[in-house]
């Protein structure tokens, strides 16, 4: 870079361009996505970036983008390409006039980058800091980051998970994080254990290692960084084993229960046809 601390300010972040690093710093207000706040700052090592681009955007703007090497960022692996473009941390929006500045930064992040931009070996971006906690649809979910704690509510825990008894987890007992984004059907946080012998059950609703979304409950700035959270703390607990490979069938009563609410979801408009169709497609293919 031509000089230390050349900032970019563009609408919901400013990016400082450092000697080794990104430095992002997300605004606070009503309009900034709800996930940038949460994040406060990301700072990220050239060493983790696989590329920078600049294309068009919407009405009159031009976006800036850090392409992170995959598995350099454990906000970005918990998430495995579920984020909407509008929540991407790595997306700096401009107004067009400034263009050709943030094509000056563009080549200059492609300059520093030596690095070879196949996966990462070691996440290189830190993850969110903890304590963190976040209330599911079923239960409380807590970490202090040595040890993820599960305290269930009577009103939305399974029969399954009651009986199992609210839940603590020490990182060292676990092999990952299983996301899947509250905006999406069946949405939950399902620890994976490291002991492949102790199946898991396959809905999250009767598994004693998962909590599950649902409207206004474990939404994705509280959920996903506490995933990310989670997955580092993991990784740095020492090597992984995999999770368990194949899913046990499910009950059909519990499949025909499935595609009623799913039924209710559609009928109320919060799942489209397509999602409905699709989804319905899923759970009969489980039978």
């Amino acid at each position: 870079m031509s000089r230390m601390g050349d900032v970019l300010a563009g609408f919901h972040a400013a990016w400082e361009f450092e000697s080794d690093s990104v430095l992002i710093r997300y605004e606070r207000g009503l309009r900034t996505p709800k996930l940038f706040q949460a994040l406060g700052e990301r700072r990220v090592p050239y060493r983790a970036i696989a590329g920078a681009t600049l294309t068009p955007g919407r009405r009159g703007t031009v976006v800036l983008r850090l392409e992170l090497r995959p598995g350099a960022d454990p906000l970005l692996t918990a998430a495995a390409g579920q984020l909407k473009e509008g929540s991407d941390p790595y997306r700096l929006v401009l107004p067009a006039e400034r263009e050709t500045l943030a094509e000056y930064y563009r080549d200059e992040v492609r300059d520093r980058l030596t690095e070879d931009p196949s996966a990462a070996e070691d996440f290189l971006v830190g993850a969110p800091e903890v304590p963190l906690q976040f209330k599911a649809y079923d239960g409380k979910a807590s970490f202090d980051g040595k040890i993820v704690h599960f305290r269930w509510f009577w009103t939305g825990a399974s029969s399954a998970k009651w009986k199992a008894g609210d839940q603590s987890f020490p990182v060292s007992e676990l092999s990952g994080v299983e996301w899947r984004s509250p905006e999406l059907f069946e949405g939950h946080l399902r620890l994976l254990r490291r002991d492949a012998a102790q199946a898991q059950p396959a809905q999250a609703d009767q598994d004693p290692a998962a909590v599950v979304f649902g409207l206004g409950y474990g939404p994705v700035h509280e959920s996903l960084p506490f995933a990310a959270a989670v997955l580092e703390a993991v990784r740095r607990a020492g090597p992984v084993t995999a999770a368990p490979a194949g899913a046990p069938r499910r009950d059909p009563a519990d499949i025909a229960e499935r595609i009623r609410h799913l039924g209710e979801l559609h009928q109320a408009g919060l799942v489209t046809d397509e999602e409905f169709a699709g989804k319905k497609a899923e759970l009969l293919a489980e039978l």
